[in-house]
């Protein structure tokens, strides 16, 4: 199930917002699609994202696939972990985040997907 806590994007990403700042991930739904990853490219710390904007790539055995930002803002922290451990993601997706945001606009996420509306998207 999707955690209720989180926003959804149509291309599979997580975001949980926690005052001033969300986490960013993936969904168990991306990570089942993509198969064991192997690695994954994220940003500087510093880095300014436009919602729906490419921010990194995550690749596993069976392809490579852009990881887009579900809201605008600033990058303020990235997971270190997945640079020795990008497994992580498989083994625990709503749990494993890659980067915090500093959210420009709050506004931003009425246009996502709740749990709901994100399961019937992936059926």
């Amino acid at each position: 199930m999707h955690p209720a806590d989180r926003k959804y994007t149509t291309s599979h990403e997580w975001v949980r917002v926690d005052g001033a700042e969300a986490q960013v991930g993936i969904t168990d739904y991306a990570q089942r699609q993509l198969g064991d990853v192997v690695f994954v490219e994220l940003p500087e710390v510093g880095r300014r994202l436009r919602q729906g904007e490419a921010f990194g790539v995550i690749e596993s055995v069976k392809a490579a696939s852009d990881l887009f930002s579900p809201v605008s803002g600033e990058v303020v922290e990235v997971n270190e972990t997945l640079r020795d451990r990008p497994q992580s993601v498989n083994a625990d997706p709503y749990g494993t985040w890659m980067v915090r945001l500093r959210v420009d606009d709050p506004g931003e996420l009425a246009g996502l997907l709740d749990a709901a509306q994100y399961a019937e998207l992936v059926g």
